[in-house]
């Protein structure tokens, strides 16, 4: 069942996703990769953790393992090595070489492009589901929360869940589905450039006057 939208919101939502667009004409994806392989690996390793580092650690990663079955054939100790500076590396080791099998064993090799298919793998839940099938595909089934667009959510009044899926519900009911994909990155930008998790003069972010 749809979500009621008060004519107000939808008003709101199109005064504040117009000056994002301003602000970020071009936001997009920040993590390094070549292939939709190496984009699925780069998104896990970036989970509580910033592209800046995940960007470093892959620059290594990728020369070292350049095939789907140099994952599939790694041992998990080692590679817990390679990216111990991602943070969660245990658990993050153990789904992308997990994942990495069942790529090539279910999928033939190639990452899914639909969303049931894609939250198959180990590891992936709807905000990797969302940014990998967006990236990779152009196949635009929702929003990715991230931390950023979680906290910036609640702060433009957008959503008062916490719940990341309960918050994407909230965000696709008031965002037109034409702005789903690039408003993930466009907040993401927003709340590093300007609205910062930490304290700040929040009545001199740019979108504080439309609040």
């Amino acid at each position: 069942m749809e979500k009621s939208v008060s004519e107000e919101q939808k008003k709101r939502v199109v005064k504040i996703l117009g000056v994002l667009k301003r602000l970020f004409p071009d936001a997009g994806m920040m993590l390094r990769y070549s292939n939709n392989w190496e984009l699925l690996v780069a998104v896990m390793l970036s989970a509580q953790c910033t592209d800046k580092k995940v960007n470093e650690v892959t620059e290594r990663l990728f020369k070292k393992y350049r095939t789907l079955e140099d994952y599939a054939r790694a041992h998990q100790k080692e590679f817990e090595k390679d990216i111990y500076s991602t943070g969660f590396y245990r658990n993050k080791a153990k789904n992308i070489l997990a994942a990495a099998k069942m790529v090539k064993e279910k999928f033939g090799g190639k990452i899914p492009h639909t969303m049931n298919e894609i939250m198959m793998l180990p590891g992936v839940a709807r905000k990797t589901a969302n940014v990998v099938l967006g990236n990779a595909y152009g196949v635009v089934e929702g929003i990715a929360v991230d931390t950023h667009v979680k906290r910036l959510a609640g702060v433009l009044g957008l959503s008062k869940q916490t719940d990341p899926n309960k918050i994407e519900e909230d965000l696709m009911a008031v965002v037109p589905r034409k702005d789903w994909f690039v408003t993930t990155y466009r907040l993401i930008e927003y709340g590093r450039k300007y609205c910062l998790a930490r304290r700040h003069k929040h009545e001199e972010c740019p979108l504080s006057k439309i609040l």
